[in-house]
């Protein structure tokens, strides 16, 4: 089992050094993770940070495409290395892809939970969009099913359905960027943004309901987003709080510090579009910036009896970061990246679409 070891943190144990360097993480990455999650909360009436702002969507397009890269790059290769580890049994570990198929199965239950919240909140809030636009406007030309006022397009199919009647979550949004743009509204509207063409009554019904629907969309995914990151966070602060090796503690107090700021970044603003409460929004925040802190305070206490190279240690490590990897490829690419390209503001705005994308790609 002593071959099992990793032999170059052997060579740079030190564990004074060790123990000073992890005071210093715990304070760097909590102050990263407070001021990257307040920037976002704080900033919401502010002018430049304005959540509807470009410089804003920017910001969040970068952080998204961190949450991207950790999930892609970081969470699946640490997972691959832990499960395919020579210190674990060849049977059953190193005969099935055992992290793909652990990532695959949180992407789905990740979907799940995103479609279950969505339904949720939408019949708590009490949403019945079919009877208020009767109601309201007198109109019978729009399609309605299942209490939805549906935009239909000219072969009478709901625009983001699938053929046999399904909607999924991208379709979903696709659905309702095209049911604004048969709507034009205030300055989601491609008109408003650019001419500032006044909206009419119906266009203002259209808006409230959408904004509704919009607010119950960030409500879920700023939940959902959450336990990706703090999933992967607790890990992440774990196995450097177990470390003795100054070499390994350095460079990820750098990194972790990064992506902790940025993660917050992008978590802060869901959590102000979502408008929740001030201490609701608090509570989500320190929640979030203490995570990891506190899997470093964890870890450096049970460093002394914990052996991070044992098969129980490797697995536990190999599963939760599979599960971590696949929330967060699924958050970032459906309720981060793809909503965000799906919105009026970035359908209108061809410069604002080359730009995001650059930014995703090159923090991929």
């Amino acid at each position: 089992m002593a071959a099992c070891g990793d032999r170059d943190a052997e060579l740079c144990r030190d564990d004074s050094a060790a123990f000073v360097l992890k005071f210093v993480a715990i304070a760097s990455i909590l102050l990263a993770g407070m001021a990257g999650i307040a920037i976002p909360l704080i900033g919401k009436h502010r002018r430049f940070l304005r959540t509807d702002g470009n410089l804003f969507v920017a910001a969040k397009a970068f952080a998204a495409g961190v949450i991207l890269a950790t999930g892609f790059v970081h969470m699946l290769s640490d997972a691959t290395d832990a499960l395919n580890n020579p210190c674990l049994p060849t049977s059953p570990w190193h005969k099935f892809p055992f992290t793909g198929f652990f990532a695959m199965t949180a992407a789905l239950l990740t979907l799940l939970l995103d479609f279950v919240g969505t339904q949720y909140y939408e019949r708590k809030q009490g949403v019945n969009r079919a009877v208020e636009e009767q109601a309201r406007v007198g109109t019978s030309e729009s399609g309605v099913e299942d209490g939805i006022v549906e935009a239909k397009d000219w072969s009478g199919k709901v625009f983001g359905e699938e053929e046999k009647g399904g909607m999924h979550i991208v379709g979903m949004h696709a659905h309702a960027a095209h049911h604004r743009h048969n709507h034009p509204h205030g300055q989601d509207a491609c008109h408003g943004i650019g001419g500032g063409v006044r909206p009419h009554d119906h266009g203002h019904v259209h808006g409230t309901h959408e904004e509704e629907d919009s607010d119950v969309r960030h409500v879920v995914v700023s939940q959902v987003l959450e336990l990706g990151i703090v999933s992967h966070s607790v890990i992440i602060g774990l196995s450097l709080g177990v470390s003795q090796s100054p070499c390994t503690i350095r460079p990820l107090i750098a990194a972790l510090s990064f992506h902790q700021f940025f993660e917050g970044f992008a978590l802060g603003g869901c959590i102000s579009q979502a408008q929740f409460k001030t201490s609701s929004a608090t509570i989500m925040a320190c929640f979030f910036a203490l995570t990891t802190p506190t899997g470093v305070g964890i870890g450096t206490a049970i460093a002394s009896v914990y052996n991070p190279h044992s098969a129980g240690a490797l697995v536990t490590e190999g599963i939760l970061d599979s599960l971590s990897a696949g929330i967060l490829v699924y958050m970032a690419l459906v309720d981060l990246i793809a909503a965000d390209f799906l919105s009026k503001r970035m359908s209108c705005n061809f410069r604002l679409q080359i730009l995001n994308s650059i930014i995703i790609k090159n923090e991929t």
